[in-house]
């Protein structure tokens, strides 16, 4: 058996990898704080009212979070201006055939579980393959949704101009209960998301045993010369050369 030669490829930038860390972060919080206030245990105690302000603690945790979530998202926009290949927006879209193509593989591989005849390793993505970069497309939109509703919830109880530019979003429904409701879906929808998302990282780990899960502490992907071209490995290499060679800049002492 012909043994398999793989590159080391450096996929996701140390700002993509933080933006994914802080977005786990943020949405684990948002979530468990979020089905606090949408649903407050009944606590009954005899101390002092300013003793008991656990709810009010809640509620600033999770309004400070979506803060942070807010404008994370705004810095990952950004960097779908000037990162890598992998983090530019235009791998996101299915424009080419090649994508296009890639999403009837991964359909039929990963949803409907069946063999892939061909073993042609030209269909496994480098970065994300095309099924996963349309559903992120679709979480940033649901990720937007829930920016709108959950300001323009707050609207109403902020004092500062951020959240007051959402102050239209209630009337715009007739009430907040609507505006409530969509939060709340939304949210649902971000821990379906992660279930899937968190079960095919760990799958495509141990189906390709490219490195998916430690991607994205260490940036660094495993990929089969068969999947690239000459002028892509000559690209890789030049990348990585570059990052290794680009100079530390000289420490100022007093």
């Amino acid at each position: 058996m012909q043994p398999k030669n793989y590159k080391r490829v450096y996929v996701w930038e140390l700002p993509v990898r933080i933006f994914h860390w802080i977005n786990v972060l943020c949405i684990t919080v948002l979530a468990i704080t979020g089905f606090i206030i949408s649903d407050p245990p009944a606590i009954l105690s005899g101390a002092e009212a300013s003793e008991s302000y656990w709810f009010g603690t809640v509620r600033f945790i999770h309004f400070g979070t979506a803060y942070i979530f807010f404008f994370n998202m705004l810095l990952r926009i950004y960097w779908a201006f000037v990162g890598n290949r992998f983090a530019h927006w235009k791998a996101y879209l299915p424009f080419s055939k090649k994508m296009r193509k890639n999403i009837l593989h991964v359909l039929k591989v990963d949803i409907l579980l069946q063999h892939d005849k061909t073993n042609d390793v030209r269909n496994i993505s480098v970065g994300h393959n095309s099924v996963a970069a349309i559903s992120y497309v679709g979480l940033f939109v649901v990720a937007v949704v829930q920016v709108i509703t959950g300001f323009g919830l707050y609207a109403d109880m902020s004092g500062w101009w951020l959240a007051d530019l959402f102050s239209w979003v209630v009337p715009l429904f007739g009430g907040d209960f609507m505006v409530r409701t969509i939060h709340h879906i939304a949210t649902w929808f971000f821990i379906l998301f992660t279930l899937i998302h968190v079960y095919l990282v760990f799958y495509h780990d141990w189906l390709e045993g490219r490195g998916e899960v430690s991607s994205m502490f260490g940036g660094y992907k495993f990929v089969q010369e068969d999947r690239l071209t000459k002028e892509e490995i000559q690209d890789l290499i030049a990348e990585a050369e570059d990052l290794a060679n680009t100079p530390a800049e000289p420490s100022q002492t007093s």
